[in-house]
C-alpha cells in the first residue's frame, strides 16, 4: 500500500493527472493507464503501464 501523503504527490507521467491506487496498481482515469507497484515501489513508466480501456 502506498502512503497517502506520497500518493497525493504522484501524477501520471503521460497526462499529469492524479493517480488512484487499485490493488497493486496506480490508475490514471484520464490517460486510461495502470502503472504496476513492484515490491512497494510504483513503476511510473508509460512503457510498463497497462491500458485499462
Amino acid at each position: 500500500m502506498i502512503d497517502e501523503s506520497l500518493l497525493k504527490l504522484l501524477v501520471c507521467p503521460q497526462s499529469k493527472a492524479p493517480l488512484k491506487q487499485a490493488g497493486n496498481e496506480l490508475v490514471c482515469e484520464t490517460s486510461g493507464l495502470a502503472y504496476p507497484i513492484v515490491d512497494g515501489i510504483p513503476v511510473l513508466l508509460v512503457d510498463e503501464a497497462r491500458k485499462t480501456n
